[in-house]
């Protein structure tokens, strides 16, 4: 597997080197989105993990551009920036999945064995969990002939459970993500949106469920309808 790493902070971009050649991953640095750019289209990369804050060209005009050249590769971006309508804009120009620094190692190794495990599959406007999709341009939640539009904070939270797919994700990462570092909102605002999520699938006669682990988080499981 080789990863494309686009990081204009050097010594972070030498220690996610150092971390995915520990784990049998090949992978190439790029420290502007000019040079960034280059590498990913002359090179055949499995995943690419972006900066959004970079010289010459930022991570978004850099993952719109690649996709608009019909490259399908899966994008990670990176960034500081943590409100949802930046989240949101990331996805909707075609990036994968998207980590708020700072962030542990693992979690981010976590993503890349994820996104990459799912490199022959990945439909660019499209998560899928069972017999669930997750259609990124509309926000619509489907299962078979139903569907159902998904606000902004249900959108932000199914896409986190369905890019962990099995693996718990805490209320504490549920927050980070969806409503922001630094934000006032509690866990009891997570499970209100989580309980909101569940009545959606119940209407879509979807098998997938939202399993709650006490004291842990939330996974999704495949389960009766």
């Amino acid at each position: 597997m080789r990863v494309l790493i686009i990081e204009d902070e050097k010594n972070l971009a030498e220690t996610l080197q150092q971390m995915l050649k520990q784990n049998r991953f090949d992978s190439d640095a790029a420290f502007d989105g000019e040079s960034g750019l280059s590498y990913a289209r002359e090179g055949s990369y499995d995943l690419i993990i972006l900066d959004v804050m970079l010289p010459k060209m930022n991570g978004f005009a850099l993952v719109e551009q690649l996709r608009k050249e019909g490259d399908a590769t899966p994008v990670l971006m990176l960034t500081a920036k943590s409100s949802v309508e930046d989240y949101v804009h990331g996805l909707d120009l075609g990036a994968d999945y998207y980590l708020t620094k700072p962030f542990e190692m693992q979690e981010l190794l976590a993503c890349v064995r994820a996104l990459t495990r799912r490199r022959g599959e990945v439909v660019m406007d499209e998560l899928k969990f069972g017999d669930l999709v997750l259609n990124k341009s509309t926000c619509e939640l489907l299962c078979g002939e139903r569907s159902m539009r998904l606000g902004k904070k249900e959108f932000s939270i199914m896409h986190i459970l369905m890019m962990n797919g099995n693996v718990v994700v805490s209320k504490d990462e549920l927050l980070k993500r969806a409503w922001g570092v630094g934000t006032e909102a509690e866990d009891n605002n997570v499970e209100v949106y989580i309980s909101f999520l569940r009545k959606k699938l119940r209407f879509l006669h979807t098998n997938v469920q939202i399993d709650t682990l006490r004291k842990f988080g939330y996974k999704l499981i495949e389960g009766g309808k």
